[in-house]
């Protein structure tokens, strides 16, 4: 028995001919163009969903001599921070008809590279990378080839990269701040990070300690069990960590410890994704501006297709989310 036949993809010509109109209008509507009254735009965008009309992305390619695409380089798919970054991203791509394709690395510096070199290599417009594990040189590199923004911290600009990051010595003081204001003084900031963001919490943790007259009550633990076991029996109050996934970690063993929380001990976390909404207790938390992030590293990719030339580096200001935790 004969194999059946593809079905050919339909195209302006069906859609055409369904809607009883001429190839050229149905073209104009597609695109938006202002000469197409808001009706019969409407109809023939309705008569193409019918006919399951899709536009050639290789043929809009050739046209606007661009792929439409923009890449996105995330470390890894544990932590909800980086996978809402990218749903902002992609989110404010498909606002200016752009689409998103998204690798990930695991934290694996040569494999984040290689991601890098993938995603140039299938002809992306521009990249957003949202991991501070990307090689400095290996984003040089790529901005040399097409727009790079880089949201989140380096430990220093790269040049021809833009960034957008959030203040997170401020973001830390704000908790310190809090914490304080509740009465605590054994604050311990739980982190192990040597990456530029952990670096700048843990020292506006301290800065903010010393600010409060607490410069003897710093105290830095890593988040491991056998550190998270013995935090939740020592005298720390409060507890502050480096983001909303060891925070929960903190919620998991002081709860298993049978401590009251915040009663007996107020825990914070950074980032306000939807573990700290989810926790219980819900957590309190810092809360980044992902929404925005995303959208003005589309917004700076846009300019530099456009011809900017300058690099551009925007500090959000975070706030804090008081919840139940602390």
């Amino acid at each position: 028995m004969p194999a059946a036949s593809a079905r050919p993809r339909p195209t302006l010509l069906d859609v055409a001919a369904a809607a009883g109109v001429s190839k050229s209008l149905v073209s104009l509507a597609l695109r938006g163009d202002a000469g197409v009254s808001a009706r019969t735009r409407e109809r023939i965008l309705v008569v193409a969903d019918q006919v399951g009309y899709r536009p050639s992305l290789t043929a809009r390619t050739l046209k606007q001599g661009r792929s439409m695409l923009l890449g996105a380089v995330i470390s890894s798919l544990d932590n909800p921070y980086h996978t809402e970054i990218v749903a902002s991203v992609e989110a404010a791509a498909e606002d200016s008809g752009l689409s998103v394709l998204l690798a990930h690395g695991s934290r694996d510096r040569g494999r984040l590279a290689d991601r890098v070199h993938q995603l140039l290599d299938l002809g992306v417009d521009g990249i957003v990378v949202v991991s501070s594990w990307v090689p400095e040189e290996v984003l040089a590199a790529a901005a040399r080839r097409a727009p790079v923004v880089m949201v989140g911290r380096t430990a220093a600009p790269v040049a021809g990269i833009d960034s957008v990051n959030n203040d997170d010595e401020h973001g830390a003081a704000l908790v310190v701040d809090h914490l304080v204001a509740r009465g605590h003084r054994s604050i311990t900031h739980v982190t192990s990070s040597t990456r530029p963001a952990g670096i700048a919490r843990r020292r506006g943790y301290e800065t903010a300690m010393r600010a409060a007259g607490l410069a003897e009550e710093v105290r830095v633990v890593a988040p491991g069990p056998t550190a998270l076991d013995a935090l939740v029996h020592d005298a720390t109050t409060a507890v502050f960590a480096r983001n909303d996934v060891e925070a929960v970690d903190v919620l998991d063993h002081a709860l298993d410890a049978g401590l009251r929380v915040p009663a007996e001990l107020a825990v914070v976390g950074y980032d306000d994704t939807v573990l700290a909404r989810r926790a219980r207790p819900a957590l309190t938390t810092v809360q980044q501006q992902r929404d925005l992030m995303g959208a003005r590293a589309v917004a700076l990719l846009r300019e530099r297709l456009d011809g900017r030339a300058d690099d551009v580096h925007e500090v959000l200001v975070p706030r804090l989310v008081v919840r139940s935790s602390s």
